[in-house]
């Protein structure tokens, strides 16, 4: 990923054919070493390709994916525009015994 990112930032400089040394130069300027293999690799693949043809494709990929927890979110703000305030102290109790349940796991999201 860092060697993609390092060709990414060269392109948007106006390099439209970043090389290996090219590469290796915006990774060594922030005090990362580039792995050569990968480097190879990343170069065959995005030989005689267009950069923004490709973000292109990748979009309308990404596009079709569903992703999760909208839903969610959505709902929440429903009931609290609701204005029920009988349900405040239901939810206050869910989530305190969410916050327990990951207590006793023995571990956090975060740790």
């Amino acid at each position: 990923m860092k060697h993609l990112a390092a060709y990414l930032l060269l392109g948007l400089g106006g390099n439209t054919s970043p090389s290996a040394k090219d590469i290796k130069g915006v990774l060594s300027a922030v005090g990362i070493e580039a792995d050569d293999d990968r480097l190879k690799q990343l170069l065959s693949e995005l030989k005689d390709k267009d950069i923004s043809e490709l973000i292109a494709a990748g979009t309308e990929k990404l596009a079709s994916v569903p992703s999760g927890g909208a839903g969610g979110a959505a709902a929440a703000g429903g009931a609290a525009a609701g204005g029920a305030a009988a349900d405040a102290p239901a939810e206050k109790e869910k989530e305190e015994e969410k916050e327990e349940s990951d207590e006793d796991m023995g571990f956090g999201l975060f740790d």
